[in-house]
């Protein structure tokens, strides 16, 4: 496995896109390009967590495909310590930048496509909570002039081939009325939008599931109906727009499980409350989703096997 650390800006060691590109065999693909799955961890636009970074990654992996983790611009751990009320903005980190760097990660990848023996025309996008939002952001934003006009390129350069999120917030209208914890989403929004008081017009824009459209990419959606934080009307109502619009999705709502299970098991876990067997199931629910547009181009058998049925008659 090719792991590397490349950093989307000269000047800055917190944006980074980690490889996890899987090595070449001639057992395996012997040279064929394997799909690709970009994640983008959560994190309320203030930090981007571990546990759905690298976990995630390897979960992937080890479905066959090729992974990386985008870290985006968020407005960083600091707040916690010096508190919500003495945040500033930090044009840096606000929208649009963020769904702007998974177009930028996207090119990147696209761009080391050959050496990397990535398929370009199937890599999907993957985040939870925060780093969800991005994803469902860019999923409806990629081909609009938010990002074609912003790296003058073509809008094919940037189309994902299917998204997957994780407990997303979509709707930031229905959040501004259904929130349980404003001290958090005011220090969120302010990181987000520069301002703890944003325009209805505002968070319409930035709610992706008021901007689907016929251009959006199929959809994986998953969370758990406990989910105090993100409420799971977040998910339904993506799952309604991608309906509204004749996009296909998958939806699976757990009934058990806090927000941020991450993949739900040991490999993320950072105590026995996040661990939740049944809401672990969305892994390899995504993998069989994904099957069905990512299917691999194996031969019905390899020159080896061939050669070893030839022996053995």
């Amino acid at each position: 496995m090719d792991v590397q650390v490349i950093k989307l800006y000269e000047n800055r060691d917190d944006v980074t896109l980690t490889t996890y590109v899987l090595a070449d065999s001639k057992e395996m693909l012997n040279g064929k390009a394997r799909p690709a799955v970009l994640i983008c961890p959560g994190g309320a636009y203030i930090s981007c967590s571990d546990r759905e970074a690298e976990p995630v990654a390897m979960a992937f992996a080890a479905m066959g495909y090729h992974a990386f983790v985008l870290r985006y611009s968020v407005y960083g751990e600091q707040v916690f310590a010096t508190g919500f009320d003495k945040m500033e903005p930090k044009k840096e980190c606000q929208f649009p930048m963020p769904m702007r760097e998974i177009g930028q990660a996207m090119m990147t990848i696209k761009e080391n496509a050959q050496n990397w023996h990535v398929d370009p025309d199937r890599i999907a996008i993957c985040g939870f909570s925060a780093g969800a939002h991005n994803c469902a952001m860019y999923s409806v934003y990629w081909d609009k002039p938010e990002i074609t006009d912003y790296f003058k390129k073509d809008k094919e350069v940037f189309r994902p081939a299917a998204c997957i999120l994780g407990y997303c917030l979509s709707d930031y209208l229905y959040m501004k009325e259904n929130n349980t914890d404003k001290a958090f989403f005011d220090g969120s929004n302010m990181g987000f939008l520069g301002t703890k008081d944003p325009s209805d017009e505002l968070l319409a824009k930035v709610s992706p599931a008021l901007n689907v459209d016929a251009n959006t990419p199929p959809t994986f959606l998953w969370a758990t109906a406990e989910d105090n934080l993100v409420p799971v009307q977040h998910s339904i109502r993506m799952a309604h727009a991608l309906a509204d619009h004749h996009i296909p999705f998958e939806m699976h709502i757990f009934e058990e499980g806090p927000h941020g299970l991450a993949v739900s098991t040991q490999a993320s876990a950072a105590s026995r409350s996040q661990i939740y067997p049944d809401a672990a199931k969305w892994v390899p629910l995504a993998d069989a989703w994904l099957s069905k547009r990512f299917a691999f181009d194996l031969p019905d058998m390899t020159d080896f096997e061939r050669m070893m049925a030839e022996k053995a008659l």
